[in-house]
């Protein structure tokens, strides 16, 4: 959706809004953290810098880490990525971390879980640091079609996965075990496809929000009854 004219600033309503707690910003001090790829503003057809909320608070988050924690450029710029990747920046010698309870599905499913789309990116490292996954049993699981990058990074939903199958390590599940889990979501979506398809070939936006909202509602259901089999099948073992 277009930014509103007014909801940019120019660098100058930017200095302004900045000497109050930083008496020694100037233009130039703007201009080079731009040079240094720390913020982005963008550009008039005539040139000029327009610079949005975001980018204000983006210049407060590095005056503060340079004047406060005496960070250099370099640590704050891997900051600043990683919390574009939706991730908490690293500690000292760490690796970012997810922020809790962001892109990740756990617990009761709601058919609003089904519409999230996760932000999160995560390197190779970041997703075998966070689940407590070995670089081999990730290369299996990718060969099984159990998690898949997202062009360069994983997203939260590879990281539930990663930590799911982690955990049922523990108990001597191994990823050649979990290809019935695979197979059998390829066939609910499967299923969840035929019934909105009807719909999708439909150009009208009420369609197409008719469609998502069966969407989430049968995946949530899927869940529930998966839940359920799973439940009372272990009830007749007792």
């Amino acid at each position: 959706m277009a930014v509103p004219a007014r909801a940019y600033l120019s660098i100058g309503e930017v200095l302004n809004r900045l000497r109050g707690d930083f008496a020694d910003i100037t233009i130039s001090k703007i201009r080079f953290l731009e040079s240094e790829g720390l913020i982005e503003p963008q550009r008039t057809p005539s040139g000029y810098r327009k610079f949005t909320s975001s980018d204000l608070e983006r210049l407060r988050y590095v005056l503060l880490a340079q004047r406060d924690q005496y960070l250099p450029l370099k640590v704050i710029k891997d900051n600043l990525d990683a919390i574009d990747r939706g991730l908490q920046p690293a500690a000292a010698g760490g690796v970012p971390r997810p922020n809790i309870g962001l892109a990740t599905i756990d617990g009761e499913m709601a058919p609003s879980a089904f519409g999230e789309v996760s932000e999160m990116r995560l390197s190779r490292e970041e997703l075998l640091k966070n689940s407590g996954l070995k670089g081999e049993h990730l290369v299996e699981l990718e060969g099984y079609g159990l998690i898949a990058p997202r062009g360069r990074h994983y997203d939260g939903d590879a990281l539930a996965i990663a930590k799911a199958v982690t955990e049922m390590g523990g108990f001597g599940i191994e990823a050649r075990h979990l290809r019935s889990f695979k197979s059998a979501a390829d066939r609910e979506i499967g299923l969840i496809e035929q019934v909105i398809t009807p719909l999708t070939r439909q150009k009208s936006a009420e369609s197409k929000a008719r469609a998502e909202e069966v969407q989430k509602e049968i995946a949530s259901l899927s869940i529930r009854l998966h839940a359920a089999l799973v439940r009372g099948g272990l009830n007749r073992l007792r």
